[in-house]
């Protein structure tokens, strides 16, 4: 990767280590649709303006199939699995879980890029890190193997989505597919989202997550995700799902003072080696298609 798909790469990183934390705070107070379609509402809100005022926006009638179901593969569904599992897990187990769509998108795509040794060294080492990091704390209610399946189930889904957006949408420009989505997911969800409409007072720290989950992890994310397929492909760009319990540990460590132990440095290692064998090139073969640059 370039090093303008690696900046990407480290703020969708960033963009997606958090989200499990929020969405803990914004489901003690909201219900788990109201979550998601208040996501996808603030979402869009931010860019769809962006989009006009880039005159991108004209390219949504002409792909509104194609916006459509990345809405329902990337967003609708997986979003509101994820959310409901986190009533039944903890949000260290979701971080975990969707580290598997590295996993999901190599398997998918093993016909066009085949599996090497060191890739197949990287997927498992990374993944290992990322079980070093966050441990496997199956804590959870009555219904957690259900939740764990939600969440498990999203990944799955994610990893579909992220090829989906490498083969049939690195064309469209990621502002315009980014407010397609989650305009769609708005308009889908939001009657749902009425009839569960708080009846107790909701306190502001669920109103604060809820609005950086739409602003930061969903709107923000979703443009350099998007960008980050179009230049790196979708192999690549699915391995921020390793990263991303790095960096919920990392903000952790400094900003709540848990502790940095042998098992974190050990974490870090593993996904860092992961992540280097996992990206490099492959120089005697050729990607199966190339790929447009978004705009």
């Amino acid at each position: 990767m370039n090093r303008r798909a690696w900046l990407l790469f480290l703020l969708v990183s960033i963009l997606w280590g958090i989200p499990y934390f929020l969405i803990k705070i914004a489901i003690d107070d909201l219900s788990p649709v109201f979550v998601v379609a208040g996501r996808g509402l603030i979402a869009a809100l931010v860019l769809l303006p962006v989009a006009a005022a880039r005159g991108t926006l004209g390219v949504l009638r002409a792909r509104l199939g194609t916006v459509s179901v990345l809405a329902v593969v990337h967003i609708i569904g997986p979003f509101l699995l994820i959310t409901y599992g986190e009533v039944h897990i903890t949000s260290s187990l979701t971080g975990l879980l969707i580290a598997v769509e590295p996993v999901v998108i190599a398997l998918l795509l093993s016909r066009a890029e085949p599996l090497t040794r060191g890739r197949v060294a990287g997927l498992v080492l990374g993944f290992a890190g990322v079980a070093v990091l966050v441990g496997l704390d199956v804590s959870g209610d009555r219904l957690g193997l259900l939740g764990a399946g939600m969440v498990l189930l999203a990944a799955v889904s994610y990893g579909v989505a992220t090829i989906f957006v490498q083969r049939r949408a690195a064309d469209i420009p990621p502002e315009s597919l980014a407010g397609g989505t989650t305009a769609i997911t708005a308009l889908v969800l939001t009657p749902f989202a009425i009839l569960t409409w708080p009846s107790a007072p909701v306190h502001a720290n669920a109103w604060l997550a809820l609005a950086a989950l739409g602003v930061f992890c969903t709107a923000v994310a979703l443009l350099a995700f998007y960008r980050l397929v179009a230049l790196a492909g979708s192999n690549r760009a699915g391995l921020v799902t390793y990263v991303n319990p790095v960096v919920a540990v990392l903000l952790g460590v400094l900003l709540l003072n848990e502790p940095f132990s042998w098992s974190t440095v050990a974490g870090f290692a593993l996904v860092a080696t992961g992540c280097w064998l996992s990206t490099r090139p492959t120089p005697s073969r050729q990607p199966a298609a190339p790929i447009p640059a978004a705009v």
